[in-house]
């Protein structure tokens, strides 16, 4: 799913290239915010962290 996501992307980057400079932005804007990177760490960590937690008390 991953793949077809990536490639569905980046055909559009390459039909559109104007595309390319407004997710350059988006991109850009978000890395810029820490908060926005702790938050996504976070989303993307959890199911990890809650695993390695339930080991610990168990």
């Amino acid at each position: 799913m991953m793949r077809l996501t990536f490639g569905a992307l980046l055909g559009l980057l390459v039909a559109y290239p104007a595309l390319l400079a407004l997710v350059l932005a988006a991109v850009t804007a978000v890395v810029a915010q820490p908060a926005f990177l702790a938050v996504g760490a976070g989303v993307l960590l959890w199911p990890r962290i809650t695993r390695r937690i339930r080991r610990w008390t168990s």
